[in-house]
């Protein structure tokens, strides 16, 4: 089990607007040993406001992970990830693009966004359990991330 130092938990934005998706990452996420805290944003335009501590967000904690839907309202993923990645405060921070969409086009975008990486969602429960455990583990106790 891995923690940054100084011990507090990890935290990982969680931007989806599919409820079913949302309680599937939440449960998965219980489920492994790495000490975690969840926020959740529905939108693009949320999720930006959470990232620059805007409005309703100004206390918000800065993520280590990011876990991003490409298919969320107002602003969609592949512009939210834009943002992240040119903005010098943000551009470090891991984006995780989980989405369901494989299509290349997508996919050669948003690694040309630089994305950290890009997981098509799988359709089926266990799977997609398998896979947010997988990321999780990978990125919180594989990768040495940078601190704040």
């Amino acid at each position: 089990m891995r923690n940054h130092a100084g011990g507090r938990l990890l935290e990982i934005l969680l931007v989806e607007d599919n409820p079913a998706d949302v309680r599937l990452t939440v449960e998965a996420l219980k489920e492994d040993k790495v000490s975690n805290h969840l926020s959740v944003v529905r939108d693009g335009a949320e999720a930006l406001a959470f990232l620059h501590r805007e409005r309703k967000y100004a206390d918000s904690p800065r993520p280590d992970l990011i876990l991003l839907d490409l298919n969320v309202p107002k602003k969609n993923g592949h512009e939210v990830l834009a943002e992240i990645k040119t903005d010098p405060d943000l551009r470090r921070i891991p984006v995780v693009v989980l989405t369901h969409s494989d299509a290349e086009q997508d996919v050669a975008r948003s690694y040309n966004l630089h994305a950290n990486c890009h997981i098509k969602k799988p359709v089926d429960l266990e799977e997609f359990v398998m896979v947010v455990k997988a990321i999780d583990q990978f990125w919180f106790t594989i990768v040495e991330l940078p601190e704040g």
